[in-house]
């Protein structure tokens, strides 16, 4: 009883203390997983807990679980116009990019090593993948928002590059057991190659086969079985891993399929749509804690010293120049811009999953597997600290970062029933928001698919009238579509003092750019000249701009500005963002004064300024 006691004690306040650890790091903008990493590492043998940890089996059976969990609740937040923007893009750098990158970080530890070619080789595919954790803690919880092609990308790939790598580091791991024992590549024949090559085809195959029928499944058995609103969260989570388990079990990537499975959960309405996003949030925290937690524990940092000066040189390839060109050939075709490919190839981010990987070399008693288990660690370690404390940064210095969206005060959601591609949702006025400065016949609330229920007033319902409209406090409740959410978030929240910068992204709602003007313009109260009534959006920026309408540009209309998002053919808008709020345009003498402020500030630090100092 003692030794369950104690090890119930040890594991709550492990997973307590880092929580802690996680919140005040944040505050100086460390990376949350690298927070938890280094407290596990504390924790243990050569820290201040002293906890000998060596259970390299559990770790694996442990990651294995918590990374599934991870990529279904990854998968669950991944739409479907994502997978339509960035599809291919992911692809190339979960297939492509993973083998270049594997290639050139494992032909740097076999100059840097010794190694044979096999075991530098398998250096390079544990360490290739980025890491689905880090990630989606990236673009879903630190609040940077990127420009959404860029940001579908990472997030993609993130999710479908783990299969890849784990099938190369399980191949690497059997060559060198059984097929090639000494290492040497060159010795591999035709008929090893094609069954590799047929292994892999069906793990990806066999992972997509599982995950998009495995998700119509689930899907129908949460929609047709009745629970309490409790019981769906588990009863979703049991059938996901069944579907992972079965997928392993066949030879498949069950982590391609639960991901899958997810996307396809995610993107079709189902009964306790709250409940079980709320209970995976949770779930996946605790997944990620206590996967980081134990391969901190897992690591000796006094056996690491002797391999760190090779395994920060194989970090440096990796991080400066194999991710950078792996990126760079899998986009090469897909007409990215410049500060998308940097951005995209600084971002790189390791996690547990090299860590996790790092583990079945040695449970498979390979040559080396300590010190390859210990270069994975460092490089982790390396890219946390180089990576994951700049990602801010890179992202203002390659002009990827969108403006913050605002929130709204409060927001309730009501669940309907299954099947109903709708909900009830309730939010708090603000005083600076749009809702509150705009009068309910000029609200876009029909173009946003939603309807005012009710609105309580000073504890009252009560029915307001176009002419009084909302005032600051009313607690307004609509229905709405999942999908209109984010636009009815930026409705109702304070809108600040907006920078002069205008952001691609700081747009109310998109439009098509064939909608009739005149239309849109008394939909959403603001206006157009008589003659651009009867053209489409599209044709007022080109009468206004001419023919060559870059993405971003934006068009005055009144009140509000019509921003070009993305283009095709011709430079023709496709969609056109409503921007109910812009900032107002800075005046000509405005400009002038800053341009003397700065010419000032230039002679003073050039003739006055003590260079000494």
């Amino acid at each position: 009883m003692d030794l369950a006691n104690n090890i119930i004690l040890i594991s709550a306040g492990l997973i307590t203390f880092a929580i802690f650890a996680g919140v005040l790091s944040s505050r100086i903008g460390a990376p949350l997983l690298l927070v938890f990493l280094a407290f596990g590492m504390l924790a243990g043998q050569d820290g201040i807990g002293g906890i000998h940890f060596e259970d390299f089996r559990l770790v694996y059976l442990v990651g294995s679980l918590a990374l599934a969990v991870i990529l279904f609740d990854g998968g669950l937040r991944t739409s479907r116009d994502a997978f339509g923007r960035a599809l291919t893009p992911a692809l190339m750098l979960a297939t492509v990019g993973v083998l270049v990158t594997s290639a050139i970080t494992g032909a740097a530890a076999h100059y840097v090593l010794g190694y044979d070619w096999a075991h530098s080789m398998l250096i390079g595919a544990i360490v290739g993948p980025t890491d689905a954790a880090a990630v989606f803690l990236l673009l879903h919880l630190r609040g940077l928002r990127l420009r959404p092609r860029v940001g579908n990308t990472l997030e993609i790939e993130s999710g479908v590059n783990d299969p890849m790598s784990i099938f190369l580091t399980m191949a690497l791991v059997n060559i060198i057991a059984f097929d090639l024992p000494n290492g040497d590549l060159t010795d591999m024949t035709w008929p090893l190659a094609g069954k590799l090559a047929l292994e892999f085809c069906w793990q990806m195959g066999g992972g997509v086969l599982f995950g998009l029928i495995g998700g119509q499944l689930v899907l129908r058995a949460v929609n047709r079985l009745k629970f309490s609103a409790g019981i769906y969260p588990i009863f979703t989570l049991a059938l996901a891993l069944v579907v992972f388990a079965l997928a392993q079990t066949a030879q498949a990537s069950g982590f391609l399929a639960i991901y899958l499975l997810g996307t396809t959960l995610g993107n079709n309405p189902h009964r306790a749509t709250l409940e079980i996003g709320r209970f995976l949030d949770g779930l996946s925290w605790i997944a990620q804690i206590a996967m980081f937690l134990m391969m901190g524990l897992l690591v000796t940092p006094s056996k690491l010293v002797p391999i760190l000066v090779p395994a920060l040189i194989i970090a440096a390839v990796l991080i400066f120049v194999a991710r950078p060109v792996a990126v760079v050939l899998s986009l090469l075709p897909l007409k990215f811009k410049r500060g998308e490919v940097q951005f995209i190839s600084w971002v790189g981010l390791r996690g547990a999953v090299p860590i996790f990987l790092a583990t079945i070399p040695v449970i498979g008693n390979i040559d080396h597997a300590e010190t390859i288990f210990g270069i994975a660690f460092i490089c982790v370690l390396a890219s946390l600290v180089v990576q994951g404390w700049t990602i801010s940064i890179a992202a203002r210095l390659t002009d990827v970062e969108l403006p913050p969206r605002p929130t709204p005060r409060a927001r309730v959601e009501i669940d309907l029933p299954a099947g109903i591609d709708r909900t009830v949702v309730a939010y708090t006025v603000d005083p600076m928001s749009l809702m509150a400065r705009r009068r309910l016949r000029r609200l876009p609330l029909s173009a946003a698919g939603s309807e005012i229920i009710s609105v309580m007033r000073d504890g009252l319902t009560t029915n307001a009238s176009p002419a009084d409209g909302l005032r600051a406090g009313d607690v307004v409740m609509l229905v709405s579509s999942t999908a209109d959410l984010p636009s009815l978030d930026r409705l109702f929240a304070a809108r600040k003092a907006r920078p002069q910068s205008l952001e691609v992204g700081s747009v109310d709602f998109t439009l098509s750019a064939d909608a009739n003007a005149g239309e849109v313009a008394d939909m959403y109260g603001f206006q157009v000249t008589p003659h651009e009534r009867d053209l489409t959006l599209s044709a007022v920026m080109h009468a206004r701009l001419g023919n060559a309408i870059a993405e971003g540009a934006r068009v005055r209309a009144g009140t509000v500005d019509l921003v070009a998002l993305s283009t095709g053919e011709y430079d023709t808008p496709k969609k056109i963002g409503l921007d109910l709020d812009p900032p107002a345009p800075t005046k000509a003498i405005t400009l002038l004064r800053m341009r003397v402020d700065e010419a000032v500030r230039s002679i003073r630090e050039l003739f006055l300024t003590d260079p000494r100092n």
